[in-house]
């Protein structure tokens, strides 16, 4: 059974396998990220640490019990109880629910673990499964997503409000 864990150095090696294993997949979908992103990732996953730790994003991988990464769960812009949510997951899974069990349990760690009150996510109009995810998870659209938002294509903003775990209560 796959587990949602955040992000730690150790993950790096994996994380970049799944980049490079699913690159040409998650272009169509939202651009390429480019020979850069993929030759400097330690660098890269190194300052996602350093964001991560400075409390303004949280990173999460979906691992799989042979260690591999199956998806990437993102909470960036974390400010005032509010946060962006960006996911991928690898095409081999891809349709078969785990992109939507994992953004619903992001959903409860975000409250949970996060204190976040609202979660948003952009998803480009041409990308069907994204949207179907976001819905199945309980999000909702609430208008309009630039191009900058969605890797250069028109798309569509969803919000999610969470409800707060509830007071434990004391006992009779």
């Amino acid at each position: 059974m796959p587990v949602l864990t955040q992000l730690n150095a150790d993950h790096a090696p994996a994380v970049l396998a799944f980049e490079l294993a699913n690159r040409d997949y998650f272009a169509a979908a939202v651009g390429d990220r480019g020979d850069e992103f993929f030759a400097r990732y330690a660098d890269r996953h190194r300052a996602l640490l350093a964001e991560q730790a400075a409390g303004v994003c949280v990173f999460y991988v979906l691992v799989a019990e042979d260690g591999s990464v199956l998806g990437r769960f993102n909470l960036y812009d974390l400010e005032d109880g509010v946060a962006a949510l960006g996911y991928r997951v690898a095409r081999g899974v891809a349709g078969r629910g785990v992109a939507t069990a994992a953004v619903e349990e992001l959903c409860r760690l975000a409250s949970a673990r996060h204190g976040l009150r609202t979660l948003r996510a952009a998803a480009a109009d041409a990308n069907a499964a994204s949207r179907k995810v976001l819905v199945k998870a309980g999000f909702v659209p609430t208008g309009p997503a630039g191009p900058a938002d969605v890797g250069g294509k028109p798309g569509t903003w969803y919000r999610r409000d969470l409800v707060p775990p509830a007071p434990a209560s004391a006992p009779d």
